[in-house]
């Protein structure tokens, strides 16, 4: 199963975009967006952990969507924090509400999400098989985008620990990882940043500067082919699709783009959606019709 969404949903430049604007009363965007998406990534878990409570919530409101999964950031504490060793208390953490999610079937993938500076070494392994049993029990995915980890034995690591490598498409600088089609676990993960290289490591720009990027459908066709590869690879993976170029709802069009390209047939979309990026769209969605998608969701 392929499931293509966006990373994160909850974007106040979303508004008459992704979203109708105003927003009837009572709108839930969790619950719009699983009218239209089998996944959505969260991102506010990177920053804090959340109770077990708040993630029992996540889930209630797609309840009504089986097939839908959530993928979901580890807390930065434990990539991007890494000068002083954790503690088990933060462990715990980190864990509940993962571990809700786990336990309604809802969790796709738990993300482990490093940045470029993150490089292969004895210190870096050491530190990743760590958390690998910190972890146990989830279906850990692993973004590295140093291409010091691009190495046949280190993906054979992996696969002996059930760990998914992330896929990603990001801007190419001196040693990033390319783009590919690995697979290591029975969950195959692709993330789309965005090729907004002007952006990506310049000092001081934003998150929004950073994920504006609109994908040309050109662009996108190689990793639909890529993701037909995950799809068919021999361990038979769920494959996740999640678009992270959130500024201005671009990563919504470009989930859709894929979406259609991939399943080879036209998709639906909001029809703000639809509206704001008509050119890019037109080929591969159709805006949903307000009674069968909308008129559900609000």
């Amino acid at each position: 199963m392929i499931r293509f969404g966006p990373a994160g949903w909850e974007y106040a430049d979303w508004g008459g975009i992704v979203y109708p604007r105003p927003e009837p009363r009572g709108f839930d965007r969790l619950r719009f967006l699983a009218g239209f998406f089998d996944a959505v990534e969260v991102n506010a878990s990177f920053y804090r952990p959340f109770g077990a409570d708040v993630a029992r919530r996540w889930c209630e409101r797609v309840a009504d969507r089986p097939r839908f999964r959530f993928g979901a950031k580890v807390w930065r504490r434990f990539t991007h924090e890494r000068d002083t060793a954790y503690t088990a208390d933060e462990i715990a953490l980190a864990r509940e509400a993962l571990d809700a999610m786990q336990r309604a079937g809802r969790l796709g993938a738990a993300l482990l999400q490093f940045p470029w500076s993150f490089k292969r070494s004895d210190a870096s392994e050491e530190w990743l098989r760590g958390l690998f049993r910190a972890f146990a029990g989830l279906p850990l995915v692993l973004e590295v985008r140093h291409d010091s980890w691009d190495a046949a034995d280190f993906y054979a690591e992996l696969a002996e620990a059930s760990v998914g490598i992330v896929n990603v498409d990001q801007p190419l600088f001196h040693r990033s990882r390319r783009p590919a089609a690995a697979v290591t676990s029975p969950t195959a993960y692709v993330r789309v940043h965005g090729r907004n290289w002007k952006d990506w490591f310049r000092k001081g720009a934003g998150r929004d500067a950073r994920y504006d990027y609109l994908y040309a459908a050109g662009e996108l066709e190689p990793w639909a082919e890529r993701i037909r590869a995950l799809e068919d690879a021999p361990t038979e993976p769920d494959v996740y699709v999640i678009t992270n170029n959130h500024f201005e709802g671009k990563a919504a069009a470009n989930a859709k783009m894929l979406e259609a390209m991939v399943e080879r047939r036209k998709v639906t979309a909001p029809p703000t959606l639809m509206r704001r990026y008509h050119d890019a769209l037109a080929p591969f969605a159709e805006a949903a019709r307000a009674e069968g998608a909308q008129g559900t969701l609000l």
